[in-house]
């Protein structure tokens, strides 16, 4: 695992869309061989999915052999715009060409949880694993509070 850090969200977004990018390339997916990629839903990674559409629509990239594997969705909330189903498709796959059939969300509404996780759990597996998961950030804080100062003293790092 490598830290990096960035000084600013656009810098850390483009960063992360070269590194999956290069993978990408570099695995030289195709028919028979599958690029897995796991991917993190919410804000956070909204800037590095807008980069690898750019890339796509630039010609520099194809998701034509890659599967994806969402590892997050709400329980009991329908696909409506508030779901992470509704959420990756209106903010990513949509704009690239992955087949929908190569990506993989879990169903929320499912009448089985554990039966659905255990089936997402064997499409894992079936794919060869996952060859690269990206995990989400999360800025934790704007401000710190230095416990060496008065709690009353915050200050901005």
């Amino acid at each position: 695992m490598k830290l990096i850090i960035l000084g600013h969200y656009s810098q850390a977004s483009e960063w992360a869309a070269k590194y999956i990018r290069n993978r990408i390339i570099q695995f030289n997916p195709g028919p028979d061989n599958y690029f897995t990629l796991g991917l993190p839903t919410g804000s956070t990674p909204l800037g590095c999915y807008k980069k690898l559409i750019e890339y796509y629509k630039n010609g520099d990239l194809s998701f034509k052999y890659v599967k994806t594997f969402n590892l997050d969705e709400y329980v009991g909330l329908p696909q409506d715009p508030e779901s992470y189903h509704s959420f990756m498709w209106n903010n990513f796959f949509k704009h690239i060409d992955i087949h929908p059939e190569n990506t993989h969300i879990l169903d929320g509404n499912a009448t089985d949880l554990q039966a659905e996780c255990d089936a997402f759990e064997e499409k894992t597996k079936a794919a060869g694993g996952i060859e690269l998961f990206v995990g989400g950030l999360m800025l934790v804080h704007n401000k710190l509070v230095d416990p060496f100062q008065s709690s009353k003293k915050p200050y901005s790092d």
